[in-house]
């Protein structure tokens, strides 16, 4: 699993899948590591303990068939489940988000239950250089994870809700990083909710090529932290040259290109065409007589 998505498209794609500036917004990419959503056989990941978390063929919202893991033991105390994710090589990103959408049974809508009903639920992650987790040698403590957030539900359902399909899906997206191993590992941890993982998308970002200040830009990779700029040098396009500074961008956490330094010009004997190309004078004069 590894899918390119261009989030918004207010640019000119060049050959060679560079995007030309033309004075709008530069689309940011992500990249995608792991999507439950377009899976087509069992997920396979491994649960702790077999009374927990259970992998079934489900629906989201909009009556697709997608695999989920639920678990729902509200009426036993201590509960302590654990879920692990394959393993999900980084692919030299640093900073790594995860968006899980899921629902949550409304604690007060089951009757009788007790004060140990929960509508959170715990993400961790463990770096790794190699596939270590298996369903004999897994961890199933907190101590070798890292703790990425406590995850509330915006919204909860109540059996009503559910048997009529009126889902109320919560969609949560945390970070972490930095990274440095070759992948990882994502754990979920249930400590007493009645709740449906529906998906887990895992992505980095990335800014695009572009052409921008008659200069080239490659695709960058964002930084570590979310405030990380990180610097790409441009190359001056055929026939310009650099102007006094070096050229470059840098590419912010949110996967944006911001305000470049320096830029390229134009030779002599070339002008400027359509923005970001230089042509020979001639050919200019020409395509001018062409218009007219």
């Amino acid at each position: 699993m590894f899918e390119e998505e261009v989030l918004s498209s207010q640019s000119i794609i060049l050959q060679g899948g560079i995007s030309q500036d033309k004075g709008c917004s530069v689309p940011f990419k992500r990249q995608t590591l792991m999507d439950t959503r377009v899976a087509t056989a069992e997920l396979g990941w491994t649960a702790y303990p077999n009374s927990g978390w259970e992998e079934v063929s489900g629906y989201d919202e909009n009556l697709n068939t997608i695999r989920t893991y639920q678990v729902c033991n509200v009426f036993d105390s201590s509960q302590n489940n654990w879920l692990l994710t394959t393993f999900i090589d980084r692919r030299g990103a640093q900073r790594i988000y995860v968006e899980i959408r899921f629902t949550v049974r409304d604690c007060s809508s089951i009757p009788n239950v007790p004060g140990s009903c929960k509508e959170t639920f715990n993400l961790y992650y463990y770096e790794t250089d190699s596939v270590i987790a298996t369903k004999g040698s897994a961890f199933w403590m907190e101590a070798p994870y890292l703790k990425v957030d406590t995850i509330a539900a915006d919204e909860s359902f109540s059996q009503v809700d559910f048997g009529g399909r009126l889902m109320k899906v919560n969609t949560e997206v945390r970070s972490f990083g930095p990274l440095s191993k070759n992948g990882f590992y994502l754990a979920f941890q249930d400590y007493g909710a009645c709740m449906s993982l529906l998906s887990v998308r895992v992505f980095y970002k990335k800014c695009p090529s572009v052409v921008q200040n008659f200069a080239i830009f490659p695709e960058t990779m964002t930084g570590a932290e979310s405030t990380s700029l990180v610097i790409a040098r441009g190359i001056c396009i055929p026939n310009s040259e650099e102007v006094d500074v070096p050229i470059k961008l840098y590419c912010n956490g949110d996967g944006e290109w911001m305000v470049p330094i320096g830029s390229c010009t134009c030779k002599a004997g070339f002008e400027p065409d359509n923005g970001n190309v230089c042509r020979g004078k001639n050919t200019v004069d020409q395509l001018i007589m062409t218009k007219l």
